[in-house]
């Protein structure tokens, strides 16, 4: 039994499609700030009117809404996939505290091509150790956090590979000096309806390498909740990744 956090969004109405489905998972319905009446399953703006219980909560909304339902979910034993970005430091700290009493899957991506890049990259990163490492995202004009949060988990899997030795610039334009070596630069595209492209970019002085990957359809994040999903159902309190589910 799921419940989708941030149900009428573009990813929670994708995954609601797909469970509608699947024959092993029933749409409870969903939370979601634009509560609205729904012949196809309920949609909810406040948790207490819940009072059937879903064995797990997929959450696509904002960083808000999901520190908005870990007090729910801890008080009703619920375990929690956490597909939303853009979180504070802060706010990671309350869901890693929130694993302690439930188990909490969370990702970035939940693109299985995308796991494998992290590991390509900072591999790359090891054998490439003097290249200049550019990351490029691009997404639709809908996208609230910048850079991606994927960008950040590709940078993040590249820094702790090289003994956290990078830095992170995010505005060249308000950096007037000559690119450093030990720092990771990002660019951050927006437009249209682009479900999300990645690419790291390698730089020497005579050649470059870039790794790349495109997803051409919102399903790809939508099957991998999905899969985190059946896959945390009967784990202990605990905080788990992709690397968990691979």
């Amino acid at each position: 039994k799921v419940l989708i956090n941030g149900i009428n969004g573009k990813m929670g109405s994708e995954v609601a499609k797909l469970i509608k489905q699947h024959p092993n998972m029933h749409l409870m319905g969903g939370l979601d700030k634009n509560a609205m009446y729904n012949l196809a399953y309920p949609v909810y703006n406040d948790f207490n009117n819940i009072f059937e219980l879903p064995n797990v909560i997929i959450d696509f909304s904002t960083p808000e809404a999901t520190i908005g339902i870990l007090d729910f979910a801890i008080s009703k034993n619920i375990a929690l996939v956490i597909a939303t970005t853009g979180f504070t430091e802060e706010q990671q700290a309350k869901i890693l505290n929130a694993s302690k009493h439930i188990a909490v899957f969370q990702s970035a991506n939940m693109s299985y091509e995308i796991a494998l890049m992290k590991d390509i990259v900072s591999s790359l990163s090891q054998k490439l150790p003097n290249s200049e490492i550019e990351i490029v995202e691009t997404h639709h004009n809908s996208k609230l956090d910048s850079p991606s949060g994927t960008a950040m988990m590709l940078a993040d899997s590249i820094n702790r590979k090289s003994g956290n030795k990078y830095t992170y610039i995010f505005n060249r334009h308000e950096n007037r000096q000559k690119r450093s070596k030990n720092e990771i630069g990002f660019s951050s595209i927006r437009g249209g309806n682009i479900v999300g492209e990645h690419s790291v970019l390698f730089f020497s002085d005579d050649e470059s390498l870039e790794v790349k990957h495109i997803a051409y359809s919102r399903a790809v994040y939508a099957k991998g909740a999905l899969k985190a999903a059946k896959f945390i159902i009967n784990k202990p309190a605990g905080f788990y990744t992709m690397n968990d589910l691979i």
